[in-house]
Order: C-alpha cells, then sequence, then structure tokens
C-alpha cells in the first residue's frame, strides 16, 4: 500500500520535473554581478533546468578592488596543498565554485543541480551566442556608485595565466 502511494506522488512529481528538465537557459556573463548571476543560475538549476554561462571571464565582482584581490587570495592560505580545500584559479571554475556556494550541494537535488551548471570561458562552438540572454536585475549597470573588478582581473591576480587563442596561418 504504501510502494503504490509513494508511486503515485512520483508520477505526478514527474510531469513538473520532465518539463522543467527540458528548460536550457544560456547566460551571457557579461557585464553582470557575479553573486546576483550565480544566484539566478542556481535558482534555475534547482528548478530542474540546465544552466549554461557563458562569457565568465567578463562578469564582475562589486566593491574595493584591493580588498577583494585580498579576500579571495587568503582563501589559497586555508588548508593544505595535499589536502585542500581547493580554490580555483581559472575564470569558468570560479564562476560555477560561486554557484556551488548557492546550492545545498550536500543533498542530492543539489547535486543534481550542480551538474547541470556549465560555465565557459569566452563562447563555445557547441552554443549559440544569439541564444545567450542577459539578467537585466543582475546587472552592474544598475549600481552607479560601486567600484568593481572583473573576473579575469582577478583570476589574473590569483595566478591564472589565459592562454590566447591560437590564430592559424593559412
Amino acid at each position: 500500500m504504501i510502494k503504490m502511494e509513494a508511486a503515485i506522488k512520483e508520477q505526478k512529481g514527474k510531469g513538473k520535473d520532465e518539463a522543467a528538465s527540458a528548460k536550457t537557459v544560456v547566460i551571457d556573463a557579461t557585464n553582470l554581478v557575479l553573486g546576483r548571476m550565480a544566484a539566478k543560475a542556481a535558482k534555475q538549476a534547482l528548478n530542474g533546468g540546465t544552466v549554461t554561462v557563458i562569457n565568465c571571464e567578463k562578469a564582475v565582482v562589486t566593491g574595493n578592488k584591493k580588498q577583494i584581490k585580498d579576500s579571495y587570495a587568503a582563501k589559497f592560505e586555508i588548508g593544505q596543498v595535499n589536502q585542500g580545500p581547493y580554490f580555483p584559479r581559472r575564470p569558468d571554475m570560479l564562476v560555477r565554485r560561486t554557484i556551488r556556494g548557492m546550492l545545498p550541494r550536500k543533498k542530492p537535488k543539489g547535486r543534481a543541480a550542480y551538474e547541470r551548471i556549465q560555465c565557459f570561458v569566452g563562447i563555445p562552438s557547441g552554443v549559440k551566442a544569439e541564444d545567450a540572454k542577459t539578467l537585466p536585475e543582475a546587472s552592474a549597470e544598475r549600481i552607479k556608485k560601486a567600484s568593481y573588478i572583473t573576473v579575469n582581473e582577478l583570476c589574473k591576480h590569483l595566478g591564472h595565466r589565459m592562454q590566447e587563442a591560437v590564430v592559424a596561418k593559412g
């Protein structure tokens, strides 16, 4: 009897999950505040959608540049080299880590949501740039007096060396 009730509840829930999982959202992070964009991406992933974030290096972190650099650099001093915690230096992984912080990643739904998140530097060949949307509520242009630093500048300060695109001659 209990198994039958569980099966009925599961079937009712499947309709919502299938509709939500069919949604794929491509977010262009250009000039978006990192935390606000990450919160929207995390919520979309928790609702069952697939989230792809492009141009991660162009997202911004608001605040005093020196304090931002110092606080992120201090995260590298925590723990031990072989045991972690590990903190990313690549812009796409730093954005993904920020989104991870907004998910209940130790619970099954949080782990599933984290797997549905993809972050890229630039625009990959498999993603159409026309499909990308921006989030006006997360735009850095809304914040008039705040200073900010881009994720690319922050990662360079942390020691990441961006590989330049190889241009084929021919």
